[in-house]
């Protein structure tokens, strides 16, 4: 387990991260100029399809002001900056890479939203936080860097809230053919463990959760990888700021297992209920 920790904490290392966005925020202004969520969306939103796929799936999962949120693997923070600025709630952000984190806070002080969003150092096995302390969950694109798939959504259910809400926006497999490697979540099949849909389904639902929705969204990420390949190199700071030069290559191969039917996209949302005894 901890050889698997190491190879996605070297995966997402990152190094100099905070001082590489500083410098590309240049495009947008001086340092002392105030930055929106959407202004960042191209480079912090580290999941296919992007922005429109947080906003798509804070909608289906009913978020509000009154909600306290938590983005178990937020990456530099750009879904809990985004739902804090849309919705008014409090969002938390834990990741597994300290640069990260590092850098979400950066981020969230160039967008004025530090009081209401906050970030540490955790993993998503190991929640710092007590139990039935949020109302919902959100988690894009991680589960795939996780193996024990059953812990991961218990601790999940135990930080939730009775009725509270756990949204997932996830790589699933289909079918038995192995993805091209690298990709934007592993540059080897070690940090890789996808399951197909009916398989998260089923740990999920067995770790305490009731299903609220249920979509396959692979036919809008295809056309997301087409129109990322097009556009390609974009003229604005994207995510090859944070994931380094080997970006393009890494989407490439995302769009390749799509359109070859090796990978899927799961938007879904759950519904935390008491446990069978």
């Amino acid at each position: 387990m901890a050889d698997v920790l190491d190879g996605v904490r070297d995966h997402y290392r990152a190094t100099g991260l905070t001082e590489r966005l500083r410098m590309a925020l240049t495009a947008f202004g001086p340092e002392d100029q105030q930055l929106t969520p959407q202004q960042l969306g191209a480079l912090d939103q580290f999941h296919t399809r992007g922005l429109a796929a947080t906003a798509e799936l804070a909608k289906l999962t009913e978020v509000n002001a009154n909600m306290s949120v938590l983005d178990v693997g937020c990456g530099v923070g750009g879904p809990a900056r985004f739902l804090a600025a849309t919705y008014g709630c409090r969002v938390m952000g834990v990741d597994l890479s300290e640069p990260f984190v590092d850098a979400a806070r950066y981020l969230t002080e160039r967008t004025g939203q530090s009081e209401q969003v906050s970030f540490q150092t955790a993993s998503a096995l190991e929640l710092p936080f007590d139990n039935a302390r949020f109302e919902v969950v959100l988690l894009q694109h991680v589960a795939m860097n996780i193996s024990d798939r059953a812990r991961l959504y218990r601790e999940i259910r135990r930080v939730l809230r009775p009725g509270g809400k756990f949204a997932t926006f996830d790589v699933v497999l289909n079918g038995e053919a192995e993805p091209h490697y690298p990709v934007p979540w592993a540059r080897t099949p070690e940090t890789s463990f996808l399951l197909t849909a009916e398989a998260t389904r089923e740990a999920i639902e067995t770790a305490g959760f009731r299903t609220l929705a249920w979509q396959d969204d692979t036919e809008a990420a295809k056309a997301w990888a087409a129109q990322l390949r097009a556009a390609w190199p974009p003229s604005s700071p994207n995510l090859g700021v944070v994931m380094g030069p080997d970006f393009a290559q890494l989407a490439a191969n995302l769009g390749r297992n799509l359109i070859e039917g090796r990978l899927g996209i799961l938007t879904a949302v759950f519904e935390a209920v008491s446990m069978k005894t």
